[in-house]
């Protein structure tokens, strides 16, 4: 099973995806499905992610190699995002005339939240300053909790500012990810596990 993930900007992007998607495979049963951040072309923001154009040539490209592709952005706040990627996924599947498998999600509020849900350390830092539910409305958590909890575990200075190594940590707790997200990484498992279904 060959998986392409089509991130806003895989820069940092990929430090999540990769071992949180690799987590969600080995939950689905197979745990040796290749994992692939698309790196070329760079997508950079979410307008070239939502691109028709940008997404056909991206599938034109990977088809003949992947089995599934999986659009994966951030909500930021905006309440018709998930309706835009509705509308994208059936227009993307009507383009290529249901010959290739798309999925398109997005991460509620942002990638950086799901490292928030696994990690073991998240709750040493928040000491019940915030509750789950601040942090999963909040159109912002980048900046407001993932930097700072980032700052606490001193790996700002590695990798993605700290992402690849948060996580890669974060995914070894997958099934706690995928109980606090569930509008996002949940809904997403259950739709992979439709795709993946004889």
């Amino acid at each position: 099973m060959n998986v392409l993930i089509i991130c806003e900007d895989f820069r940092n992007d990929q430090y999540i995806l990769k071992p949180i998607f690799e987590a969600m495979f080995t939950e689905l049963g197979k745990p040796r499905a290749k994992i692939v951040v698309c790196k070329n072309p760079l997508i950079q923001g979410i307008s070239q992610a939502l691109n028709l154009e940008k997404l056909a040539e991206i599938i034109e490209r990977y088809q003949a190699m992947t089995d599934l592709f999986v659009l994966c952005v951030d909500r930021d706040g905006e309440k018709s995002r998930c309706e835009k990627l509705v509308f994208r996924e059936k227009q993307v599947t009507e383009k290529f005339e249901n010959k290739v498998q798309f999925i398109a999600e997005n991460a509620w509020q942002e990638l950086e939240v799901w490292i928030l849900a696994g990690h073991d350390k998240f709750e040493e830092w928040r000491k019940n300053k915030y509750s789950w539910q601040d942090i999963r409305d909040e159109p912002n958590p980048k900046e407001l909790y993932y930097q700072p909890f980032a700052d606490f575990c001193s790996v700002r200075h590695h990798l993605g500012e700290g992402r690849k190594r948060l996580g890669e940590e974060a995914a070894k707790n997958y099934e706690r990810i995928r109980q606090l997200c569930q509008e996002d990484v949940l809904n997403l498992e259950n739709r992979i596990k439709i795709i993946l279904s004889p």
